[in-house]
C-alpha cells in the first residue's frame, strides 16, 4: 500500500505524462478540444438496433459514436467506449484502420473523450463492436480516472467530486437518473390531477410558512435586508386567492439554516400542493396515489426493499391519530388530561424529561417523537395534532385541543405533512401575532409579522388543503439511499482543509 505522499507524486507524474501528451496532439491535429462533433447514434441505440446481428458478423452500415474511454487493451486496439447510455467496443487494427488513426492510439489515455467512425461488427465472442475508421481526439483529459473497477471508495471524496463518483459508481448514477425519474414523475402526476405548476419567489423580504432559521442576505439596490425561502407557503396561499386556479403546486428549493444530517441538507427540495375545496383527508388520498404512482414507476411493483425491510407503497396507508398512537406505545392517556400541568406530570412520571414550560400538545409531542416515531416503518398517516404545535390548522370538530393535521411517515422518517387549512383571517391574524410574540421571546429579532399575506387572506381564501412532501426523503426510500447525501448532486460539505 502506497503513502498519501506517494499517492500524490505518481498522481502528479500522469498528470505530467498526460500534458506532454496533450503537446503532441496539439502538434499532430491541432484542436484536441472541438466545439462540435456530430454523432449518428448513442450507444445505447446502437445495441437495441443491432441486437440481432449474429456473433462473427460484420454489417455494412456505418455508424459515428463518442464518449469516455474507459478501458484499453492491446496498446489499444480495443478500448471500450462509454457515453451517458451505455458502452460499446472499439477495434482498431491495421486491417481496417487507417495509419492516421492508429497514430493517436498512444496519445488516448483513460478517461479521454474520443468520438469513433466504423462499421458496426459482433465479434465471434458476441460483442458488439466498432471497426474504427477514423478517430477524432475531442477532449484530452489531464488527470487519471479512478480504477473502475473499484471506483471511488472514500465517502469524502465521493459527495466533493461527485463527478469522479457518477464516472465509476453505477449504482450513484442509477440513482441520480432515477431522481430525475421520480421529479418528473411528481410533475406529471400532479398535472394529470388537474393541478396547475407555479412559482414563487426564493428570495422573500419576509421569511415565514414554516418554523426554521433562514439564510440572510442584502439587496444593494432595494437596500433592505432579504431570505432565501424556508418555504413557500404563504405566496402558494396568496396564489389560491387569487382564483389562478383550484389546485396549485410548486416543486421548490427550500433553505433552512440549520444542522446537516444524513435526513438534513441546507437546501432541499419539497413538492407543496393546495387543493380548494379539499381537506386533510383528500390530501391523504393525494399522497397514496401519488406515492403508488412513483414505486411503480421505479420498481414495476408498490413494493420495493430498502436495506433489509420490505416497503410496500399500497394504498390505504394506516391511519392512527397521534393521542392514540402514544397511548398505544405507552399507555399514557392524553386525551383524559384537562391542563398542561397534568400533562407534564404524567410525563415526568414515565420517565420523560419534559420542559416546565411545556403544554399539553407539547409533551404530546415530545412522547410521539420519543416512543413512536421510530416504530413508523411502514406508511402509516399520523393524524391529529396537537393545536399548540399547529398554528395554522384547522380544529378537529368537537375537540379544540387537536387538529386537522396529518404527516405521513416511512422507515421513521417524516416524509409528508398536510392540512386542513385555516381560512378564518381573523384567527389567522392572532395566530400570527402570537407566534410572532413568541419568536421575539427566543430571541429571532428578524422575525416580522407578514402583512400583505394577512390582507391577502383578509380578501378571502376558500377551504382548501395543503400538503409538503419532502421530495428527497422520497428519493431516498425509492432509490435505496442510506443518506440525503446520496441523492443530491452536490451535498453541502464543510470547507475543505489545506
Amino acid at each position: 500500500m502506497t503513502d498519501t505522499k506517494t499517492e500524490t507524486a505518481l498522481s502528479s507524474d500522469a498528470s505530467e505524462v498526460r500534458r506532454q501528451k496533450l503537446a503532441m496532439l496539439r502538434e499532430k491535429v491541432g484542436d484536441v478540444y472541438p466545439a462540435h462533433f456530430h454523432r449518428s447514434i448513442t450507444n445505447a441505440e446502437l445495441s437495441e438496433k443491432y441486437a440481432a446481428l449474429e456473433p462473427d458478423t460484420e454489417s455494412d452500415d456505418v455508424v459515428t459514436v463518442a464518449g469516455r474511454v474507459y478501458s484499453s487493451r492491446n496498446s489499444g486496439m480495443f478500448m471500450d467506449l462509454h457515453d451517458a447510455t451505455a458502452k460499446i467496443q472499439i477495434f482498431s487494427h491495421k486491417d481496417t484502420t487507417p495509419e492516421e488513426a492508429r497514430a493517436l492510439l498512444p496519445m488516448i489515455d483513460l478517461g479521454d473523450i474520443i468520438g469513433v467512425k466504423g462499421k458496426v461488427r459482433r465479434t465471434k465472442r458476441g460483442e458488439l463492436t466498432i471497426n474504427a475508421h477514423e478517430i477524432t481526439m475531442l477532449t484530452k483529459t489531464l488527470l487519471p480516472m479512478p480504477e473502475k473497477w473499484h471506483g471511488v471508495t472514500d465517502i469524502e471524496v465521493r459527495y466533493r467530486k461527485r463527478h469522479l463518483d457518477i464516472m465509476t459508481n453505477e449504482e450513484s448514477k442509477l440513482r441520480f437518473l432515477q431522481r430525475s425519474k421520480i421529479i418528473s414523475g411528481v410533475r406529471r402526476f400532479m398535472e394529470a390531477d388537474g393541478f396547475m405548476e407555479v412559482e414563487t419567489p426564493m428570495l422573500q423580504s419576509i421569511y415565514g410558512g414554516a418554523s426554521a432559521d433562514p439564510f440572510k442576505t442584502h439587496h444593494n439596490t432595494l437596500k433592505q435586508d432579504m431570505y432565501l425561502r424556508i418555504a413557500p407557503e404563504l405566496f402558494l396561499k396568496r396564489t389560491l386567492v387569487s382564483g389562478l386556479s383550484d389546485k396549485i403546486f410548486e416543486i421548490n428549493r427550500n433553505f433552512r439554516n440549520e444542522g446537516v444530517s444524513t435526513r438534513h441538507n441546507p437546501e432541499f427540495t419539497m413538492m407543496e400542493c393546495y387543493w380548494a375545496y379539499a381537506d386533510y383527508e383528500d390530501m391523504m388520498d393525494l399522497v397514496e396515489r401519488l406515492f403508488a404512482d412513483l414505486a411503480t414507476r421505479i420498481h414495476g411493483s408498490t413494493d420495493f426493499a430498502f436495506g433489509d425491510k420490505e416497503i410496500s407503497f399500497k394504498g390505504p396507508f394506516r391511519r392512527v391519530p397521534m393521542p392514540e398512537a402514544v397511548k398505544e406505545a405507552t399507555g399514557i392517556d392524553f386525551m383524559s388530561m384537562k391542563t398542561d400541568e397534568e400533562a407534564r406530570t404524567a410525563a415526568k412520571a414515565a420517565g420523560f424529561a419534559v420542559e416546565k414550560d411545556w403544554t399539553w400538545g407539547e409533551c404530546l409531542a415530545f412522547i410521539f417523537e420519543e416512543k413512536v416515531e421510530g416504530t413508523l416503518i411502514q406508511p402509516a398517516h399520523v393524524t391529529h395534532f396537537p393545536k399548540d404545535i399547529s398554528p395554522f390548522a384547522k380544529e378537529v370538530p368537537g375537540e379544540p385541543r387537536l387538529v386537522e393535521r396529518f404527516e405521513t411517515y416511512c422507515n421513521a422518517w417524516e416524509i409528508g405533512n398536510a392540512f386542513s387549512e385555516l381560512n378564518d383571517p381573523e384567527e389567522q391574524r392572532r395566530r400570527m401575532v402570537e407566534q410572532l410574540e413568541q419568536a421575539h421571546a427566543r430571541g429571532e429579532k428578524d422575525k416580522q409579522l407578514d402583512d400583505e399575506f394577512l390582507d391577502a387572506m383578509d380578501q378571502g381564501m376558500p377551504p382548501a388543503g395543503g400538503l409538503g412532501i419532502g421530495v428527497d426523503r422520497l428519493i431516498m426510500l425509492l432509490t435505496n439511499a442510506p443518506s440525503i447525501r446520496d441523492i443530491i448532486l452536490f451535498p453541502a460539505r464543510r470547507a475543505k482543509a489545506d
